[in-house]
């Protein structure tokens, strides 16, 4: 069989360094403050793609919603080994939330058409919410399994998948198209390909190609047009799609569609407490075991 995969992956910020002096006054993330990095999570789900398609054959196709920026992980899924992408980017869709953004890549997923999975990190790095792929599936109207390690089986339209629950793991199979959300322990994704680097490190969306050869007056060239055509017959095209692309409503993207709101953002600080040093010695381990004990710490 021959297996066509969407995997929705998204550009974060490292939280590593996250502080409120990167938040904004909104409660949203000051992106610009902080380096951004491909979402852990979505690197798993990406290598599952791509496993799959070696296994079964087929198409892999990443999409992510942010800024131009964002292109940068979309090139980096090429390098991997995606065969389309997609940049879902548009001023409406700012400040979303997990409801916003579930709905505006869903409006996606229906623009592509035809797919048979749908692949999700189990969640992001600057949300942790793991909302938006349940989300997602729900939008669609298509069965979905959460928290997948491992692909079973594929057979006779049906999928089953290993998926890890508190204190073990259940097999699960569901009827396909379906979405899955991938956890970290699933696999480890593959380095960039280095042919494959020196091949789409060339692909573009067209504001990159517009911005390349000086914007609005070569926007309507023949000279565009047919630069565009070779690129997408040489797969170095990478799609960018607004909300009306999309088709959708702009009351339910962005800031209108998001009824959650961060009321308060605070920068927590935790201090180190008095300690102890213990001499490594019998007597002086003997002593400290005592002290705990009598502090009901050991019983």
């Amino acid at each position: 069989m021959s297996l066509t995969s969407l995997v929705f992956i998204k550009q974060v910020p490292d939280t590593k360094n996250i502080s409120g002096e990167a938040m904004k006054a909104d409660g949203t993330v000051n992106r610009g403050a902080l380096a951004a990095i491909f979402n852990p999570e979505d690197l798993n789900a990406l290598e599952l793609a791509l496993s799959l398609k070696e296994r079964f054959g087929g198409r892999v196709a990443v999409c992510t919603m942010g800024p131009q920026a964002a292109v940068a992980v979309l090139r980096h899924s090429l390098y991997m080994g995606a065969d389309e992408a997609i940049l879902l980017t548009d001023r409406k869709f700012a400040g979303a939330d997990t409801l916003a953004t579930s709905y505006a890549l869903s409006c996606a997923a229906k623009k592509l058409g035809k797919f048979d999975l749908i692949l999700c990190g189990r969640q992001a790095i600057d949300g942790d919410t793991a909302q938006v792929g349940p989300q997602i599936a729900e939008k669609l109207e298509i069965p979905q399994i959460t928290y997948v390690e491992e692909v079973l089986e594929i057979s006779g339209g049906k999928i089953k998948a290993k998926s890890l629950i508190d204190g073990g793991y259940e097999i699960v199979q569901a009827p396909l198209p379906a979405l899955f959300t991938v956890v970290s322990s699933a696999n480890t994704p593959r380095p960039a390909g280095a042919r494959r680097l020196m091949q789409y490190k060339k692909a573009v969306t067209r504001s990159e190609l517009l911005a390349r050869h000086g914007g609005a007056d070569y926007e309507d060239s023949q000279a565009l047009a047919l630069e565009e055509k070779r690129l997408k017959e040489r797969g170095l095209w990478i799609h960018e799609w607004s909300a009306a692309d999309v088709g959708a409503d702009e009351n339910r993207v962005g800031f209108a569609g998001s009824p959650t709101k961060v009321k308060k953002v605070e920068s927590v600080v935790i201090a180190g407490a008095d300690y102890k040093e213990i001499a490594p010695a019998r007597e002086a381990i003997s002593a400290l075991v005592q002290e705990l004990t009598a502090d009901h710490v050991f019983v």
